[in-house]
């Protein structure tokens, strides 16, 4: 016979256990599939009233999808994406090593490093770069308190491209710094100690099983990161610099055809990230292989109580 406990489940004796057994039926259940339903027809009947809009002019978003200007912006954009990555990463795993090192001077320039880059906005340190010659309008090597080796005039080694690429690659080293810190402090200390047990040194410990290990926690952080700096780069439109959002600015100044145009670069953006989602799925897939704790395990059935 079923009984409904105070909770809402079912009651239902099982003559074998001697004992009743609480089924997971819950009415909850029911109200979030409505709820559920009712966000999806909503998504729905929005996403419909953007289709159905002609205001959005999809032919003209069409028309200029794949133009070349539209397509080398693009690949700017890629290419920003990538070189500010890869060097935001490596200089990131550096500021890591030193904050987790037990040297204070090491340590506590990172955290300075990390404490600044992180409380000031990426548009701000782009400009500051891309106007860097209003301060110093040399960069040169010097000896200190002696003579000048070389010199460069800042404003022809400062391009909008060097100054995208630093301004992006600093400030995503800031975050990767704490990316990695936190995977590296998420391995279990042990794994440290059997690695010097064996006479390993602390940087191939490092490399052949700390890091390994601690992939597991900083690729899916990394992977938001990735996602943030493809969309990030179109703040290098305001420093010339021609990127996707820049070459579509270019496009509607001369057609006024901005939302359109617009389109044209949200489509592209929606495209990237999306297989930049699949991609990192798999990653986490590959290095998530030998965790058990995704592992479906077989239910066990609780032995019967003595009478």
């Amino acid at each position: 016979m079923a009984a409904i406990n105070p909770s809402g489940s079912a009651m239902v004796a099982d003559p074998s256990a001697g004992r009743d057994v609480a089924l997971a039926v819950s009415p909850a259940n029911h109200v979030r599939r409505g709820l559920t339903a009712i966000v999806l027809l909503l998504a729905l009947h929005m996403a419909w009233l953007i289709v159905a809009n002609e205001a959005f002019q999809w032919h003209v978003v069409f028309n200029w999808l794949f133009d070349p200007s539209v397509m080398q912006g693009l690949m700017v954009t890629l290419g920003l994406t990538v070189v500010a990555m890869v060097l935001g990463t490596v200089i990131g795993l550096v500021l890591a090593i030193c904050r987790l090192s037990g040297s204070r001077i090491a340590s506590g320039f990172a955290g300075l490093y990390i404490w600044f880059f992180r409380g000031t906005p990426m548009l701000v340190q782009l400009i500051f770069w891309y106007n860097l010659a209003t301060l110093f309008p040399e960069i040169a090597i010097t000896i200190p308190f002696g003579p000048r080796l070389i010199g460069w005039d800042t404003n022809a080694l400062i391009t909008p491209l060097t100054a995208a690429i630093v301004g992006l690659a600093l400030n995503e080293a800031a975050y990767m710094a704490e990316i990695i810190r936190a995977g590296l402090i998420s391995v279990d200390p042990g794994q440290n100690e059997a690695a010097q047990a064996f006479g390993m040194t602390r940087q191939r410990a490092l490399r052949r099983i700390i890091i390994p290990q601690a992939m597991r926690s900083i690729i899916p952080p990394t992977g938001n990161q990735l996602i943030s700096m493809i969309k990030g780069t179109s703040l290098v439109s305001v420093i010339a610099m021609n990127d996707l959002l820049y070459s579509v600015q270019a496009i509607y100044n001369r057609t006024f055809e901005i939302i359109p145009l617009l389109m044209v670069a949200v489509v592209w953006y929606l495209f990237v990230t999306s297989i930049l989602n699949v991609g990192q799925s798999y990653i986490e897939a590959y290095y998530a292989r030998g965790d058990r704790r995704g592992e479906v395990r077989p239910a066990t059935v609780p032995d019967p109580e003595p009478a």
